[in-house]
């Protein structure tokens, strides 16, 4: 058998049926999480942040499994969905906390809809973080170094006492709102304007490393740094991933992958996964197809 090409280049329409993608494209969190193998020293980090009650900042290369860690504790605790906040440059923490409708009510208004102001608030990922909660929350805050330079120092009084204000509920004539959280669950109930966690969340941040943050902030995180996997950590991957016939059937391509690291290229697990899925098919591509193809895969992330 030879490697199969669905899209060929020659014009023609066809309604082949697609091939199965990988395992870990499919997988739900749970089961994303059930598959991460955390490196040495990740265990002790993340007690401590449990223990301390404080935020953990993980820094390292992409692709070294740093928003995998947030999937593995909430999977391992019982926390629930990991609630996601994505930075970028133009995000604010008043967008993570809450989002009021004002147009959105002034329109009902017109309409003489009743003037049900929860309809129109909603609380952002580190709002519902902080809801009332029987068991801690679990929050990822993703890529904090693409953050506006200010916005890890407004978020230490969030993270030191836990609690905010939604000041168009605190005007309000109605002392209780139910609002809706970011989740998708069932509504929450604010009460004067304020929401004040119970349990403070546990938060997992991560960053890249392109730049630098305040002392005031980072003695208040725990942090660790996700070290670039050697063989031995490839090998335990590879094996959560797709078991250990196929590991060994690539032991050549995991050798090549770590020499690339070894060169300082930048290179993602995913990566490597992706290069053996595709290689160990039943229709895999052979020869010089399949060393173009791994060269293909395995590109260095820092190259224009």
């Amino acid at each position: 058998m030879t490697w199969k090409p669905y899209y060929r280049g020659d014009g023609d329409a066809r309604a082949d049926k697609l091939p199965e993608p990988p395992s870990w494209r499919l997988a739900a969190q749970r089961e994303t999480a059930a598959t991460f193998r955390p490196p040495p020293g990740l265990i002790e980090a993340v007690n401590a942040a449990l223990y301390l009650r404080r935020p953990l900042l993980l820094t390292g290369s992409p692709g070294t499994g740093k928003s995998t860690v947030a999937a593995s504790v909430a999977h391992e605790l019982s926390l629930g969905q990991v609630l996601q906040w994505h930075m970028t440059s133009r995000s604010t923490l008043t967008d993570a906390l809450y989002r009021y409708d004002a147009l959105g009510r002034l329109d009902a208004t017109r309409r003489n809809e009743q003037d049900d102001i929860g309809r129109f608030v909603e609380l952002g990922p580190l709002g519902t973080a902080l809801v009332p909660s029987r068991r801690p929350r679990m929050l990822l805050v993703d890529e904090i170094d693409k953050s506006d330079i200010d916005l890890p120092s407004d978020l230490l009084n969030i993270i030191e006492k836990g609690t905010f204000d939604i000041p168009e509920l605190a005007r309000h004539a109605r002392r209780q709102v139910r609002v809706r959280p970011y989740d998708g669950g069932a509504p929450v109930t604010v009460r004067d304007g304020k929401v004040q966690c119970t349990e403070f969340p546990f938060i997992v941040m991560t960053s890249n490393g392109e730049r630098g943050f305040p002392p005031p902030f980072l003695r208040r995180c725990v942090r660790f740094q996700m070290p670039d996997p050697d063989v031995k950590q490839l090998v335990k991957i590879v094996t959560a991933h797709l078991g250990p016939d196929v590991t060994a059937r690539t032991a050549k391509l995991l050798a090549d992958f770590e020499t690339r690291l070894k060169r300082r290229e930048s290179l993602a697990t995913d990566q490597l996964l992706n290069a053996i899925h595709l290689v160990t098919t039943e229709l895999a591509p052979d020869g010089e197809q399949r060393d173009r193809l791994v060269d293909l895969l395995l590109r260095d992330l820092s190259a224009t």
